[in-house]
């Protein structure tokens, strides 16, 4: 009988590297949010791979940089905590970039971890010719070379296209100590359903934004109550949310001219929402200002950091 095996994962590498949609694309559900702008992920979001030879827990975490406020180095703290809790951990490198400082710095802080593989992983090979690929791996072996870590492997994956994701599930599974499954076949994620929604909500928020707007945006889920005067067989769920900027100008911006653009989220949200929820939802979404939260300890305790 063969050995089955379960643990935990993470993938690292610096903002924008791919690691969201890869997480999604093994998983086989969207449990990360992806956006085009940087720091778009600020929870260790697990996943689960479920496969006949064995369950990876993925945590994905938020990108390594170099902090300006009190959040960035809370997310710091939190991507060097998982580091030190998983078994396995997989950088991914962008094939469209060449490897870069921020990328060689990260390779060197992973090359004082020891005792666990690295993985590298070289993504959105989509997006590249084979030579401009063949001299990516080539600089990723370079670059950990140079920085004294040994890769256990280097893996080139499509997480669009869904190339050798299954091949890089197959080699993460086999790095994991034996034991049995650690969650019920099926599941997807241990998050709680209002953190999934509020990044639903966060994605929709951000999209089409200008770049300061990203790290200023929190949302928090107030309540969710099943609607009392509906009958059994046509339910529906209020949802009570709240999105939080710094100032009021970015209040004026989510808001959108005549409340357009709070709509557009509103409604770029609710279709994900009732399918994580399974019924049918009222979004009540409000927008307040919660003045420059990101540097004030109180302030972000109150919005879960």
């Amino acid at each position: 009988m063969s050995t089955f095996r379960s643990g935990f994962a993470c993938f690292v590498g610096r903002p924008n590297a791919g690691k969201s949609t890869l997480t999604n694309a093994l998983v086989g559900g969207k449990i990360a949010i992806t956006s085009s702008k940087p720091q778009t992920t600020r929870h260790a979001i697990r996943g689960l791979v479920h496969r006949p030879d064995g369950q990876l827990v993925l945590i994905d975490t938020p990108g390594l940089h170099k902090p300006h406020t009190l959040l960035g180095e809370r997310l710091n703290a939190l991507v060097r905590t998982t580091w030190s809790e998983v078994d396995t951990i997989g950088m991914c490198l962008p094939a469209n970039e060449a490897v870069g400082q921020g990328d060689k710095f990260l390779i060197r802080e992973l090359a004082q971890i020891t005792r666990k593989p690295v993985f590298a992983i070289a993504t959105k090979i989509d997006l590249v010719k084979p030579e401009r690929l063949r001299d990516h791996l080539l600089s990723i072996q370079a670059a950990g070379a140079e920085a004294g870590l040994t890769f256990a492997e280097i893996v080139p994956v499509s997480a669009v296209a869904g190339e050798q994701v299954d091949l890089l599930a197959e080699l993460l599974v086999a790095t994991l100590p034996e034991g049995p499954a650690l969650y019920p076949e099926g599941q997807l994620t241990d998050e709680p359903e209002e953190t999934l929604i509020a990044e639903i909500i966060r994605e929709a928020a951000l999209e089409g934004v200008r770049d300061e707007l990203p790290h200023s945006i929190a949302v928090v889920v107030d309540e969710m109550v099943p609607r009392a005067d509906r009958p059994d067989d046509k339910p529906l769920i209020d949802v009570r949310v709240n999105v939080y900027v710094e100032r009021d100008s970015q209040k004026g911006i989510i808001i959108g001219k005549q409340g357009v653009r709070l709509k557009v989220i509103g409604s770029n949200s609710r279709a994900q929402i009732e399918a994580i929820l399974g019924t049918p939802v009222f979004l009540d979404l409000h927008v307040k200002v919660a003045k420059e939260w990101q540097r004030d300890p109180k302030q972000l305790r109150k919005l879960g950091f």
